[in-house]
């Protein structure tokens, strides 16, 4: 090598092998200020039209799904997926999004390997610390809940009781932002490890009391909740956006848990009793 060219190499050093746009952003993040304004609002506001979510018709979505890809064999397979949400549709499951987005999500990544023959199977899945993962179908049901009347993705959406982080990633790709809090510290820890491998830079994991909600991200398009009380925390409403829907199991006056939808209007609020569910009871504090 000549001097010249010991300069040149010198003077120009290889690039590094990640480039800095990969890396994840840091939290908290710059909220937008239209970021949790309603999709019906938005329309008004004229967002971009490459913004607008535009979901498959549902017979599209499901045949597009049932193609195996192909890499992954086993779990890991498209096919295990697309079976699934063949079985989610017969059962009544109509949003196209919501399938496609059920579909997208490897479930068996998080829960216990000795569970994951399970998976997907219609049935939930202890998960540790006396919590659970939530059926395909109820979690498949409480997001067309959410999305219903809905053309286009979410906006901000805060997520009530983490758990092992599914429901979390299932959100990612029907809301622009996700803030997902859990009360408990080994749950938060689980969700963290078990996302880390989809690399989801809009889900933002909080580790906080739920029932207190997440004042700084508000207002939301949208709250769902995985745990069920005797009423809906005030804090929860406050922090909706008008024009906003909630999502959330509650005790009724027989003693059982139903779902319960509450859209807030420009008029006050508007409740809908739903069917009977079962969720782990809604706790306040950290733990």
């Amino acid at each position: 090598m000549n001097l010249k060219e010991h300069r040149a190499s010198r003077a120009m050093p290889e690039r590094p092998e990640a480039a800095i746009g990969d890396k994840r952003p840091g939290f908290p993040v710059r909220l937008s200020p239209n970021a949790g304004v309603p999709s019906a609002s938005k329309r008004s506001l004229g967002s971009n039209a490459s913004d607008v979510f535009k979901p498959q018709p549902l017979k599209r979505a499901v045949q597009g799904l049932q193609k195996p890809l192909p890499a992954g064999v086993g779990l890991d397979s498209q096919t295990v997926r697309s079976r699934m949400v063949d079985k989610l549709a017969k059962q009544g499951v109509q949003d196209a999004a919501v399938l496609a987005a059920m579909g997208q999500v490897e479930r068996h990544r998080f829960v216990d390997t000795a569970l994951a023959n399970q998976a997907y199977e219609d049935t939930s899945l202890p998960i540790g610390l006396g919590q659970t993962i939530s059926k395909p179908n109820v979690v498949a049901r409480m997001l067309e809940l959410l999305r219903e009347g809905k053309g286009e993705k979410l906006g901000r959406v805060l997520e009530i009781g983490t758990g092992c982080g599914y429901q979390a990633a299932v959100l990612s790709h029907l809301a622009s932002e996700v803030y997902s809090i859990e009360r408990l510290r080994g749950l938060h820890e689980k969700a963290r490890e078990n996302l880390r491998h989809f690399r989801l830079a809009n889900v933002h994991l909080l580790f906080g009391d739920g029932m207190e909600g997440f004042a700084k991200g508000a207002p939301y398009a949208a709250i769902i909740a995985a745990a069920g009380g005797e009423a809906i925390p005030p804090a929860w409403i406050d922090q909706l956006a008008v024009g906003g829907r909630l999502v959330a199991p509650m005790q009724t006056a027989s003693g059982q848990q139903a779902l319960v939808v509450i859209d807030k209007t420009d008029e006050g609020i508007r409740q809908t009793v739903l069917e009977a569910v079962h969720f782990v009871p809604l706790k306040s504090g950290t733990n």
